[in-house]
């Protein structure tokens, strides 16, 4: 194995001019450690990103890491190199490789041509140990297999750059940076344009890496399979947490339960020592009064908890269709010359939420397109049911007016007057003037919101949904994940995100082989069909609000079912979590009956633990509560 250094970052600091981005961000890396990046759109992670790799100066702070190691960044930002093959751009990252191999190639001749000397030798041994040193005679193998499972054809390689796609080039940017075998990696959302074979292929090829890992992606299952530690950049300020990302998830949901009680507990405090003061400030206990006022004045602050706001939203009641929202028969699609699928039958029955899942470049958008008549079937039949009013979420954003106010865009594409489409605009964090920003400058999470706001909009009562997720934070996802959940319509959605599909599918319609075929449901379901179980993926990670309760097999009658008896489920929930809440206070009174005993108080041992049994009682019930409270407030109790 290589030797890999430690990365260290000490107090880094990075302003854009008055605002100031973060500050005193410190972590380190040891060798093989995956350090996941995490916060919301905008807290700094790409930039940070930029200055480990030296594309950007920060305003202060220190990075520890050899001048001679090797580091690869890997971001959203494709490779305008045209006139290069791509095998070309992504082996020009093995320089050392290229100029080991020409220096064995030199030493290789001079001994053909019979110069044997002690000098030849031992520097030919030395340019082999280099060799060996910067990936060895197989880097053309693993350079062809990282291409293969990141999607390309061997055909591609010798494709020019300039041939690609946007997503290819991604794509294509992200094997150079895997193939370099740097000390340190630093990738910013890799599982951007990656289908669902080569995000497998990529978790595994991270786990296997003798390298240092710093990244940043929004896919929780991605996070929870590659991720080993988490540092969270949240408002200004960074936590280092160990272990998993659900291990993070978890003990961030616990210190805010804690902090939260210790601040309320503090605040009932300070105004009881408060009223004090202010009843006998000039009465006969004043002296007592002005100590206890010093006292108020050298207290140390719990700050109250600070959570940004999340996206929260949720669909109207729509009109009932009829029992067929979508039947498709013999459907021949094609681009250009390019047969995308042949002879394809199947329907979609009213409540289901459907996933249509394939390899990039199989045709998903262009078979969505073709049902709602964006584009001319080649042959086959497409028949829209009864009552059914469908709404379109594209991957791009051509459909929204440039030149318009995000509030002039809301109102235009929507029945809402501009009271109506203000307030709405604010749950989707359009508050403000943030609603008469020009579209135009918008980010493209803030655009994908803006979408997202209008289709909720729309009541439409069939939803075609294509990589919805794209460009939402994580907290965004999980409330696109509950407000699905909660939609009394039917979903077709095109999708990568395996936590997505594991949460609302209630079958897979994948593409495979020009064909299509329909399977019961969620993504797990989907690769035991397949009977793959060496590449089947992790569960999710467990979130830190209102689970919901773990799948089973099922018939496709009781999947469905399932999915649309979400608010039974919750109140099950609920109660469940009552029961637990109970117990546990029943525990916590018997304990600190235990703590008053003499006895246990003269025995330090006994005391420590039950004192400990006492603590852990108390985390568990601020847990529970804060799940309760999460449980409740999204079923409306």
């Amino acid at each position: 194995m290589r030797s890999v250094a430690t990365l260290h970052v000490t107090g880094l600091a990075k302003s854009h001019g008055a605002d100031v981005l973060f500050r005193d961000v410190s972590f380190r890396v040891p060798p093989g450690q995956r350090l996941a990046l995490v916060g919301r759109n905008g807290s700094g992670k790409t930039t940070l990103l930029r200055i480990l790799a030296g594309e950007v100066g920060s305003d202060g702070g220190e990075i520890g890491f050899p001048r001679s190691g090797r580091i690869a960044l890997h971001d959203q930002r494709p490779p305008r190199t045209a006139g290069k093959s791509l095998a070309e751009y992504v082996g020009e990252s093995l320089a050392d490789v290229h100029a080991a191999e020409a220096r064995l190639a030199k030493l290789e001749q001079r001994m053909a041509d019979g110069d044997h000397g002690a000098a030849t030798m031992q520097a030919y041994a030395t340019a082999q140990a280099g060799l060996e040193q910067a990936g060895g005679y197989q880097w053309r193998s693993r350079l062809e297999s990282i291409l293969r499972g990141l999607g390309f054809s061997n055909a591609d390689a010798d494709r020019d750059l300039g041939t690609f796609s946007g997503g290819e080039l991604t794509r294509a940017s992200l094997a150079r940076a895997l193939a370099m075998r740097p000390e340190l990696l630093l990738l910013d959302e890799p599982t951007n344009h990656l289908d669902l074979q080569s995000l497998e292929w990529l978790e595994r090829e991270l786990q296997t890496l003798d390298t240092s890992i710093v990244l940043v992606s929004h896919d929780r299952w991605f996070l929870e399979s590659v991720a080993t530690g988490v540092v969270e950049l949240e408002l200004g300020r960074a936590r280092v947490f160990e272990g998993r990302y659900s291990d993070y998830r978890r003990e961030k949901a616990l210190a805010i339960a804690q902090q939260a009680e210790a601040f309320e507990r503090q605040q009932v405090e300070l105004e009881r020592l408060q009223r004090f003061v202010d009843k006998w400030r000039a009465g006969t206990r004043s002296r007592q009064a002005r100590s206890v006022a010093k006292r108020l004045d050298r207290v140390e602050l719990v700050d109250r908890p600070r959570q940004q706001r999340a996206l929260a939203f949720g669909f109207p009641k729509t009109v009932r269709p009829g029992r067929d929202v979508l039947e498709v028969t013999d459907a021949r699609v094609v681009a250009g010359d390019k047969l995308l699928l042949e002879r394809a039958s199947f329907a979609i029955e009213r409540g289901q939420r459907v996933a249509l899942i394939g390899p990039n470049g199989a045709g998903k958008t262009s078979l969505v397109e073709s049902l709602l008549g964006r584009r001319t079937l080649a042959a086959g039949r497409v028949r829209i049911g009864h009552n059914v009013t469908p709404a379109y979420f594209t991957q791009h954003e051509e459909e929204l007016p440039p030149n318009a106010t995000v509030l002039e865009a809301t109102c235009a594409a929507t029945p809402l007057n501009q009271g109506q489409a203000r307030t709405l605009l604010g749950r989707f964090l359009f508050s403000g003037e943030m609603a008469d920003r020009k579209v135009s400058v918008l980010s493209g999470g803030e655009r994908r919101r803006l979408s997202l706001l209008r289709l909720v909009a729309s009541g439409a009562n069939f939803l075609v949904l294509d990589e919805p997720t794209n460009h939402l934070d994580v907290e965004s996802r999980e409330a696109l994940e509950e407000a699905i959940d909660a939609y009394d319509g039917t979903v077709l959605m095109v999708s990568h995100d395996r936590a997505l599909i594991d949460a609302v599918a209630t079958h897979t319609l994948a593409l495979e082989d020009h064909d299509l075929t329909m399977r019961p449901g969620d993504y797990n379901d989907y690769v035991l069909a397949l009977g793959d179980a060496a590449t089947q993926a992790p569960p999710p990670p467990p979130a830190v609000r209102a689970k919901r309760a773990p799948k089973v097999k099922a018939t496709v009658e009781a999947k469905v079912a399932t999915k649309r008896e979400a608010p039974q489920r919750v109140r099950r929930k609920l109660t469940e979590l009552e029961r637990r809440i109970s117990e546990l206070e029943i525990e916590k009174l018997r304990l600190e009956s235990e703590l008053a005993d003499p006895a246990v108080i003269a025995d330090y041992e006994l005391l420590g633990a039950v004192g400990g049994k006492h603590r852990a009682a108390q985390e568990e019930l601020a847990w529970l509560y804060r799940e309760w409270e999460s449980v409740a407030e999204s079923a409306g109790v």
